[in-house]
C-alpha cells in the first residue's frame, strides 16, 4: 500500500462513480495501472463493495436514536437470536456489542417518534433485555462513511 493506492482510495469514497480515468489523473497515473490498482485493492478486500448514499430526508427517515441496551443473557443462543431480530428491522442500520456497562449499541433511522415506538415493539417482542435506553438526536455535527487512510 503505498500514497495512490490511499489517494485511489480517498477519492473513491468520496465517490465511487468517478471514472478511472479521472481519478488516475488525480493520482498521477495512467488509466490501465490506476484500474489495475483498483481491482487488486477489491480483490485484497480492501475495496469490499460500492454503494449509493441516500439522502434519509428525501426517504423520511431523518430522526436517528441510538439505542443501549443491556441483557442479563449472555449466551450463543440468545446472541444469534438477537441478530436475528436486527436483521429482519431495516430501521436498525448500525448495531455493535460493546465492552463496559452497556452491551449493545443500536443506531435507528425513523420519520418520527411513533415510528420508532413501533420498532422498539418489534424488537422487544423477537429479545428479551434487562434495560433499554433511548436517546435522539438533535443535530448530525459529523456524518461521514470514509474511513482514514493513513495508517495501512
Amino acid at each position: 500500500m503505498d500514497d495512490k493506492d490511499r489517494k485511489i482510495l480517498t477519492l473513491l469514497q468520496e465517490d465511487a462513480m468517478m471514472p478511472v480515468a479521472e481519478v488516475a489523473s488525480h493520482v498521477g497515473l495512467s488509466t490501465t495501472p490506476c484500474w489495475r490498482r483498483i481491482q487488486k485493492l477489491e480483490e485484497e478486500g480492501v475495496i469490499r463493495k460500492r454503494v449509493a448514499l441516500l439522502d434519509r430526508h428525501k426517504l423520511n427517515v431523518g430522526v436517528t436514536v441510538f439505542v443501549a441496551v443491556k441483557t442479563r443473557h449472555h449466551v450463543l443462543d440468545w446472541l444469534e437470536k438477537f441478530k436475528a431480530a436486527l436483521d429482519a428491522i431495516p430501521e436498525v442500520v448500525e448495531a455493535y456489542r460493546l465492552s463496559g456497562e452497556v452491551d449493545y449499541l443500536l443506531r435507528i433511522v425513523v420519520p418520527d417518534i411513533g415510528a420508532y415506538d413501533e420498532v422498539y415493539k418489534r424488537l422487544i417482542e423477537k429479545v428479551e433485555f434487562s434495560d433499554v435506553s433511548s436517546s435522539f438526536a438533535m443535530e448530525d455535527m459529523k456524518f461521514t462513511t470514509a474511513l482514514p487512510v493513513k495508517y495501512i
